[in-house]
């Protein structure tokens, strides 16, 4: 099966992979920037996420390989590969194991090493939802808010939110299977898996997924990366500081 997406723009391909529990259109705004400086922009959403396919199977493998059948499909070579968060490690995976595909590699905000299940209130909070009773998404934030307390947080979170018919809301991820394997958004990158190509890492300089003892494990799979921190900003750094984020993937792209 292939994954949907929004394509804008023509130009170099250039495809963003969102992070979880997001989707493509999380990026619509800087996917358009990034048109106009000729790239023809996939926004992808990744197996059980957005609009694409409910798969049992959900790890870092399987979604490689989705990739590389969109970009089969798509006729797509020498991409320009964003990726952020589970969406970053998607995209080292399928670099590592497809760099006749990949141009240039960006992974933003996290690092190639394993992280600890972290989402657990957000995942219990968005489980609670009855949507039975909840009939607006003002109802849905307000019940949200007893898990999830970040109101940005749950703005990103409820963009999930769709009307399955008139006055029936529900969620488009494939909840329960997100659940069920949350503990694969935190694998690392394997031991020997390396990617010699131009590779650009970006942190927010108030996020703690990319510290200075990261550095080592990113060179030693990224043997030409650089690393470069967003200022003002944490996890969602793309979010919270969109001008510097883009002017960062520009000049590394050109």
């Amino acid at each position: 099966m292939n994954l949907h997406s929004n394509i804008i723009g023509e130009g170099k391909p250039f495809i963003i992979l969102h992070g979880f529990l997001g989707m493509g259109d999380n990026w619509k705004t800087l996917a358009k920037q990034f048109s106009e400086a000729n790239f023809e922009v996939h926004l992808v959403d990744q197996r059980n996420h957005g609009r694409s396919f409910h798969s049992e199977e959900f790890d870092y493998d399987v979604m490689a390989e989705d990739l590389k059948t969109y970009c089969k499909t798509n006729n797509l070579k020498e991409v320009v590969l964003l990726g952020h968060s589970m969406g970053g490690k998607t995209a080292m995976l399928f670099a590592t194991k497809y760099p006749e595909l990949v141009n240039n590699l960006i992974v933003a905000d996290i690092s190639p090493r394993y992280y600890p299940v972290h989402h657990d209130a957000i995942l219990e909070g968005l489980s609670q939802l009855n949507f039975s009773e909840l009939k607006t998404r003002g109802e849905a934030d307000k019940a949200l808010s007893n898990y999830v307390h970040e109101v940005g947080t749950r703005m990103f979170l409820l963009k999930n939110l769709y009307w399955i018919e008139k006055g029936q809301l529900g969620l488009r991820i494939n909840l329960d299977v997100l659940k069920a394997n949350v503990s694969e958004v935190g694998e690392a990158l394997p031991i020997h898996a390396t990617f010699q190509k131009d590779t650009l890492f970006l942190r927010g300089d108030r996020s703690e997924y990319i510290g200075e003892a990261d550095e080592t494990i990113i060179h030693r799979h990224f043997p030409n990366s650089k690393i470069t921190t967003i200022s003002n900003a944490g996890h969602w750094l793309h979010a919270e500081n969109p001008k510097e984020f883009y002017k960062a993937v520009m000049n590394f792209v050109s």
